[in-house]
């Protein structure tokens, strides 16, 4: 491998980056993967921006320049010297020095707010959960660990609203793969440990073929709760794959199968192997399941990293 491999997963605030960037480390092996948060890029504090009237979400209020500059040097495997942004003080920390591993991951608010910054990323991948459910996870996170109340959290949602129209969601023209969690029955207040996943998968990368798993008049082999099909996105076709939460072990299998014989590498990582550690979900009292489709989801975007990479098969 001449250069290291670059993830982007861009989304709103807590639209589950942070989750799937770690989920997607534990497969390709911690050791070999560098994550960092270009959220870390802010131009100003917690304290300015409330000064200044500006948010977090706008690019002015980043240094989106510094964010294409370092996304270059480590496209070509040069170290950085990465801000840290301290989400509990406001403030900002001292910048870490950060080397770049075999993969990289970059996290973030505004990743594909410029054409420099798009340029830099093999995989892109952008998360839209439904804007309750997104909330509902926001409001619980910083709540938790950020030490806001309901209120302050429901408050800056609504004062951020615009801002997530203008600059976050049209970003999501630019991914190869749209990601979107979901309640089944469309009430964000359900189990979150059974949410269904829609994947939309632009032409923009070669993606696995499942079209031999689809129902046909032979009989596929998908079922009700795994399904393919085409649909336009944004006005362009595109595939689209669904996972229901509930989906059994079956069809799973035969999703993985079809990752795995592509690149056998991932093989150890399928359930077909009886590993059991990725897609796991801990729910508000501390219960762990395993989701079917969020185990689908890293398995398929790391798939792209590999294939980007081209791992020897």
């Amino acid at each position: 491998m001449s250069r290291p491999i670059i993830l982007g997963i861009v989304g709103d605030s807590a639209a589950g980056k942070t989750t799937l960037s770690r989920g997607i480390a534990q497969i390709l092996g911690e050791d070999q993967v560098t994550i960092i948060c270009t959220d870390d890029y802010h131009r100003y504090d917690r304290k300015q921006r409330k000064e200044m009237g500006i948010s977090a979400l706008h690019p002015d209020c980043n240094y989106i320049d510094i964010i294409q500059q370092h996304l270059g040097l480590l496209r070509t495997g040069q170290p950085i010297l990465k801000p840290i942004y301290n989400h509990s003080t406001g403030g900002f920390d001292a910048p870490e020095y950060i080397e770049p591993k075999r993969f990289v991951i970059a996290e973030g608010l505004l990743g594909y707010s410029t054409r420099a910054c798009r340029d830099a990323y093999d995989v892109k991948v952008y998360l839209a959960p439904p804007e309750d459910l997104r909330a509902n996870w926001k409001i619980k996170r910083d709540t938790r660990k950020r030490g806001y109340t309901p209120e302050e959290v429901a408050k800056q949602i609504q004062a951020r609203e615009q801002d997530s129209e203008d600059f976050i969601r049209p970003q999501r023209q630019w991914a190869d793969v749209v990601v979107s969690f979901y309640p089944p029955d469309g009430n964000s207040s359900g189990d979150e440990l059974l949410l269904n996943v829609r994947l939309v998968m632009r032409p923009t990368i070669p993606h696995p073929d499942f079209t031999h798993l689809l129902e046909d008049k032979n009989g596929g082999s998908l079922g009700d709760a795994v399904r393919l099909g085409l649909d336009r996105d944004m006005g362009k076709p595109v595939d689209v794959l669904e996972i229901d939460g509930h989906a059994t072990e079956k069809p799973v299998q035969e999703l993985e199968r079809t990752l795995c014989s592509e690149v056998p590498y991932l093989g150890k990582f399928c359930s077909i192997e009886g590993n059991t550690d990725i897609g796991k979900v801990v729910g508000t009292t501390g219960e762990t399941l395993q989701s079917y489709p969020l185990a689908l989801t890293q398995l398929l975007i790391t798939y792209h990293m590999l294939k980007a990479a081209k791992v020897p098969e």
